[in-house]
Parts: structure tokens; C-alpha cells; sequence
């Protein structure tokens, strides 16, 4: 086993910023402006009805001084600057060359109200990226309004819902298919969209029978929501006929392409038979995740189901890029505009720097990289692979266990993500429900790291593992190396414990300088 990290985490007595500073800190001195420039523009440029009678509640710090505070708060901070095999979320690395672009005013300055014709750069991206996404899937149309993987799987709840209703349908197409093991957003935005869901259980395979399906789908059957491969990293291979079924019954079809990032380049949802899919940006094309946000769930359909996404559309007449919103069957929005625009575009970056051969590539080096990972994670006593009967390869993540360490040693999963910060690696995903697996995580290794990361990561896990037959308190006790040890979570429980604003803070725990009663 090669050498593990030593690391230690920053812990700083910070205040919070709103708590710094004195009075006449200043962050940058505006000059009285020249006479010369006061006669031509005016003195004073705001309205004398909207000057502040009073100063703002703000602290008094100079530029260095808040610089260094968010310096510190940023040294007693994890902040996935490790190995992070995160797990159902692809994590790749964000190139500062997109970020950079997109902070350029051509981008950052502009507003979706501008006139069409001023945002001729931008809308030229999105359409050109809309069209990347066309080859990957073999669909007709995306759209980027969506915010995420579930406002994309709402997106296409919705869709169906209008589909059914401009044939009279609605009433009799009243139910949504999926299975167990696919992601909750599918069963959940088809609830909130109205339709009663049908969930298919596991069969020895893997993953739910044809026979089950032919056995849940009717002339009720208004669509089927399914991702493939799963969180397990199986990949059902009878997909096609699914869809077949499906389309039997008359039912829409849609793919969850959250874990793409195994078959990209290897396989068209259209030519599967799908109707729709989406892919998520912040995971598979490259853009940030940003704890947990700012997130798109890129939504492509069919020709047939073109009219009734959310609008406006981007498309092009000749040799001008325009705003489509006249679409009287659209679905309505799900999301404001046309989506998080600077996401698009360092995912259509991505795309453009990576080409079709090196996403080729990357699924294939992602396979690659979850089987050695699963191979050393099974020579580990404690742990168990789900589904542990089928002996095929999985895709590019799994879902493991620590049943077993959990009954020998009282050291669950999470005593283990805790402990895995004192090394200074990022705690894995450790999934959602429905949790069929107990005690679970889903590493998920992607192009990105080396395999010496991998085996770094790996070798934490493993030196855990031993921790927690040797020294079990020691783990059940971690963090050690980490500025805060663990939270109390019953706190988050009563809202007059906490408080997320300054102001809330002011006004639940003291006065006008925030003296009183501290927040736990």
C-alpha cells in the first residue's frame, strides 16, 4: 500500500464578516469627482428621493482584510481539492479556460430581455451546442431551461402531460412507469406532474423483467422513465425491447441519461427507440457542480414531441439566431429564460475541446477505471458489491456496501465518509433513496483521475477498514484533522436554533451587533 497523505486542515478563530472591520475601514476611497466632469455629467448622479438617509449595516474592512477572511474560511475547507470519486455525479475537471470565458462581458454583461439581434454570439452557442447533443442522442431538439436532473425528468413529465392532452388523452393515459432502481426524480416529477406511478421491483438480473413490464403497461400507460445503466452500474441489454413494449401500449419513452458517462459516444437514445432523454451538464459535459448548483438538465426530444417543450426555443432563420416563444402548445416553463446560459457554455467548451473521438475515449477509460476500482474494492474484508450474483463487468460506477463491516465492527458508512477527511480525500457519494443496498456508497472513478489516485482512494478505504476492527472509537469519533468535528444534525431540526442571514441572526440571537445568545 503506498504511503497516505498527512493532512491537517486550517482551523481559524473566524469570525463572521458581518462581526469584523471598524469604523472608517474602507475597501477602495472614490475621488471627488473634477469640476470639469461635475459641470458635464452632474455632481450628484443619483436622484436626491433615492439617497440613503442612514449608512447600510455593513462592515468597515479593508480590500486585504476580507480578501484574508474568505482566505481562511477557505483553508478550513475540504473544498473536493482531493481524489473525489463523488459517485452517481461524474466529477471532472472544470477548465479555468471556461470559466475564464464565461466571466467575459460578452456573456457576463448581457441579459435575456437584450433584442435578439444583440445576442447573436450567445444564442449562436446554445444552438451549435443543441446541435452536439443532436448526434450524441439522435434526437430533434434540446432545450437548456431545465435547472437540473429532476427539473429535466419534470420537463419531460410535463411534456407528456401536454402531449396527452392535445390528443384528448389525459383522462385515459394517466400512469408512469419506472422501476425501482431508477433515479427518484423520475417517480417523483411524474407524481407532481399528476400521473399515478407504477414501480417495477428487481429480478434476478438486475433489473425488472420483460415479463413485468408487459405486465404494467395498458392503454393507461401515458410514458415509461427509465436510466440505464443504474447506480448499480448494470446495464440492462433488453433496453431496446423495453422501449418496444412500451411502444406497444401506445406509452412515450423516455431515457435518464444521468450516467452517460459509460456509454457516451456507444449509444444513440433514438435509435434505442426513446422518444426523449437528458443529459446533465454539470456531471457528464465538464461544467461545475458548485455544491450542488448551478446545475442543467439538458432535455431533447423528438420532432413529435418538439411543440409542446418549454419556450422560448433557440433556433435559426437564414443567417440569424432568434428567440422561438411562439408555440401555442408549448408545456410552459419550467424554469425562467432559456436556462443557466454559463453552464452551456462551458459544456459546449467541453464538448468542442474533447471532439467525438476523445468522448469515445472517456467512456471507454471510464469503464476501464470503475472495473480496476471494483477488482481492489472486493479484495477488502467488509465490504460487499450490490447485486453480488451477477459477475458481468459494470458500467462506469457501483454501488457498494459496508453491511459487512457494519455488523463486525458497529462502523457504518458514515463513520467511514467522516473519517476519510483526515486524509484529506473527499467522502464518496453515499447514495439515495430508494437505499436497497444497505450501508451504501457509489464510488465512481470517471476519465479524470490516474490510477494512482484511485489507489489512493482506495487505500483510505482499505486503511479504514483496518481502523475500525483496531480502533473503532478513533473512527466513530472522526473527524480528528478538521477544523469542526462532527455536527449535531438535531440542531437543524428547531429554526429558532440557527439562522442562514445576518439579519435572522440579529434578530433570533441579539441586538443591533448581534450580542446575545449564540447560535449552536
Amino acid at each position: 500500500m503506498s504511503r497516505l497523505p498527512e493532512f491537517h486542515a486550517a482551523k481559524w478563530d473566524e469570525p463572521v464578516v458581518m462581526e469584523l472591520g471598524r469604523p472608517g475601514g474602507r475597501g477602495q476611497i472614490f475621488r471627488t469627482p473634477e469640476d470639469e466632469i461635475a459641470s458635464e455629467v452632474g455632481a450628484d448622479l443619483i436622484p436626491s428621493g433615492m439617497m440613503r438617509q442612514d449608512r447600510p449595516v455593513l462592515p468597515e474592512i479593508t480590500e486585504f482584510e476580507a480578501q484574508r477572511h474568505y482566505l481562511h474560511l477557505s483553508q478550513m475547507t475540504l473544498g473536493m481539492m482531493g481524489v473525489s470519486l463523488f459517485g452517481t455525479c461524474t466529477m471532472k475537471y472544470n477548465s479555468k479556460t471556461s470559466e475564464y470565458a464565461t466571466l467575459r462581458p460578452e456573456l457576463a454583461e448581457v441579459h435575456p430581455y437584450q433584442h435578439p439581434d444583440t445576442l447573436q454570439g450567445v444564442l449562436s452557442i446554445i444552438h451549435d451546442f443543441d446541435h452536439i447533443l443532436r448526434s450524441l442522442s439522435g434526437m430533434d431538439q434540446f432545450i437548456f431551461q431545465a435547472g437540473g436532473g429532476a427539473d429535466a425528468a419534470y420537463t419531460m413529465a410535463i411534456v407528456a402531460r401536454a402531449y396527452w392532452a392535445d390528443r384528448g388523452l389525459l383522462d385515459q393515459r394517466t400512469e408512469m412507469v419506472t422501476s425501482i432502481q431508477a433515479h427518484p426524480c423520475n417517480p417523483a416529477t411524474a407524481a407532481a406532474a399528476g400521473f399515478k406511478v407504477v414501480n417495477l421491483p428487481l429480478e434476478e438480473n438486475g433489473y425488472p423483467s420483460l415479463d413485468a413490464l408487459k405486465a404494467a403497461v395498458s392503454d393507461k400507460t401515458a410514458l415509461i422513465m427509465i436510466n440505464n445503466p443504474d447506480d448499480m452500474g448494470i446495464y440492462n441489454p433488453e433496453i431496446k425491447e423495453w422501449v418496444r413494449v412500451a411502444k406497444e401500449a401506445g406509452a412515450l419513452c423516455f431515457y435518464d441519461h444521468a450516467n452517460f458517462n459509460g456509454v457516451m459516444g456507444k449509444l444513440s437514445a433514438r435509435e434505442l427507440g426513446f422518444d426523449a432523454c437528458m443529459f446533465m451538464l454539470h456531471k457528464t459535459f465538464g461544467a461545475p457542480k458548485a455544491g450542488g448548483g448551478p446545475a442543467v438538465g439538458a432535455f431533447g426530444c423528438s420532432d413529435e414531441l418538439a411543440p409542446y417543450v418549454p419556450c422560448p426555443v433557440v433556433t435559426k432563420q437564414g443567417d440569424t439566431y432568434i428567440l422561438d416563444g411562439d408555440r401555442p402548445k408549448s408545456a410552459g416553463k419550467v424554469r425562467e429564460f432559456w436556462g443557466n446560459v454559463p453552464q452551456v457554455v462551458k459544456a459546449y467548451a467541453w464538448a468542442r475541446g474533447m471532439g467525438a473521438e476523445g468522448i469515445n475515449l472517456a467512456s471507454d477509460i471510464s469503464v476501464v477505471a470503475n472495473n480496476y476500482m471494483d477488482k481492489r474494492l472486493s479484495q477488502i474484508p467488509g465490504l460487499a458489491k450490490s447485486n453480488p450474483d451477477i459477475t458481468a463487468n459494470r458500467m462506469e460506477m457501483t454501488r457498494w456496501s459496508f453491511a459487512p463491516l457494519c455488523e463486525e465492527t458497529g462502523i457504518g458508512t458514515v463513520d467511514v465518509a467522516n473519517r476519510m477527511a483526515d486524509y484529506g480525500i473527499d467522502p464518496f457519494w453515499m447514495s439515495h433513496e430508494p437505499w436497497i443496498v444497505p450501508e451504501p456508497f457509489t464510488p465512481e472513478a470517471g476519465e479524470l483521475w490516474s490510477k494512482e489516485d484511485i489507489d489512493l482512494w482506495i487505500n483510505v478505504i482499505a486503511k479504514i477498514a483496518d481502523e475500525a476492527r483496531t480502533d473503532p472509537d478513533m473512527v466513530k469519533s472522526a473527524p480528528h484533522n478538521q477544523p469542526v468535528a462532527q455536527v449535531n444534525g438535531d440542531v437543524f431540526e428547531d429554526p429558532q436554533k440557527w439562522a442562514i442571514t445576518w439579519r435572522a441572526y440579529q434578530r433570533k440571537f441579539g441586538g443591533a451587533n448581534g450580542s446575545g445568545a449564540k447560535v449552536e
